[in-house]
């Protein structure tokens, strides 16, 4: 079996339109491929690399997937992200300010014994290689999808190539036809016009014949 690359991923995060995107991706052209971005919006200081925990954390859990929230929003990540209904609310008026809730008065309890243990290093390294697999499923998954896109649109295009040839391949074949009728037309008219001819010139002797006749026998 195929050993699947030990890429360490990072989060990165940029807004495009309503929506603030992160990614958990092993580079920043990895992640402008995902984003389907047409220019590098890291030069154009519009994309960056984030270390916000709940970010990374909801990124780690899908690499490779885009997650977005409303942008100027401070939500949570996620793959179905929709705008607040009062977006446009926001916009036209002035914004309520909240009010002041008094302050609780509040017990200092003692410090709780800490009990949880650091992350191992070996448990870090299956984190950072479990992500990775992740992200490479994801990059395939997306890889099949557009070959599969293409091959549907190779499908089109050769279908329609096709119609179009056997509708060209009918209009070449019905002009030939024509064209052949249209000669033994032709042919039949240019016969009958010497038919024609012909006939005019027989009735031209006879005519003279006749008219001498007539001549001599009124003289």
């Amino acid at each position: 079996m195929a050993k699947t690359p030990n890429r360490k991923l990072k989060t990165y995060q940029t807004s495009l339109g309503f929506f603030d995107q992160a990614i958990a991706a092993p580079s920043m052209k990895a992640a402008l491929a995902a984003w389907g971005a047409s220019s590098n919006l890291f030069h154009q200081g519009v994309a960056k690399e984030t270390d916000d925990p709940d970010i990374v954390a909801a990124t780690m859990e899908k690499p490779g997937v885009v997650l977005r929230r409303p942008v100027g929003s401070d939500g949570p990540f996620s793959e179905s992200a929709e705008l607040p209904t009062d977006l446009a609310e926001d916009d036209a008026g002035p914004k309520r300010r909240p009010k002041k809730r008094p302050a609780k008065t509040t017990k200092t309890k003692p410090a709780a014994k800490k009990t949880a243990k650091a992350p191992s290093r070996k448990s870090d390294d299956q984190a950072a290689r479990k992500a990775a697999a992740a992200f490479e499923k994801e990059e395939r998954r997306r890889e099949a999808e557009r070959k599969k896109e293409e091959a549907a649109r190779a499908r089109e295009r050769a279908r329609r190539d096709k119609a179009v040839a056997s509708a060209q391949a009918a209009l070449d074949k019905a002009r030939r036809e024509h064209e052949a009728r249209a000669e033994a037309i032709d042919a039949e008219r240019a016969a009958l016009d010497e038919r024609a001819e012909a006939e005019q010139r027989s009735w031209d002797k006879q005519r003279m014949k006749l008219e001498e006749a007539v001549r001599r026998a009124r003289a």
